[in-house]
């Protein structure tokens, strides 16, 4: 996944801000984690597993999240 991301900063923004802002569009695309993942190598069946594994979470979640 490739992204050209660009934070151009508002008025009167100081560049605190505009750091944090970047921060956050950066981490909202998961920049930081498709990186940290092509680091190392992780066979196809650890990759399955993960995302089952993450999928079961999010259905967990949703489901305790409609019973409410």
């Amino acid at each position: 996944m490739s992204v050209n991301l660009v934070v151009r900063p508002r008025r009167n923004e100081s560049a605190e801000r505009l750091i944090k802002r970047f921060n956050k569009k950066v981490k909202k695309l998961g920049i930081i984690n498709e990186v940290k993942e092509k680091q190392r190598y992780t066979k196809p069946s650890d990759k399955k597993r993960r995302a089952k594994k993450r999928s079961d979470r999010r259905r967990a979640k949703d489901l305790a999240k409609a019973n409410k």
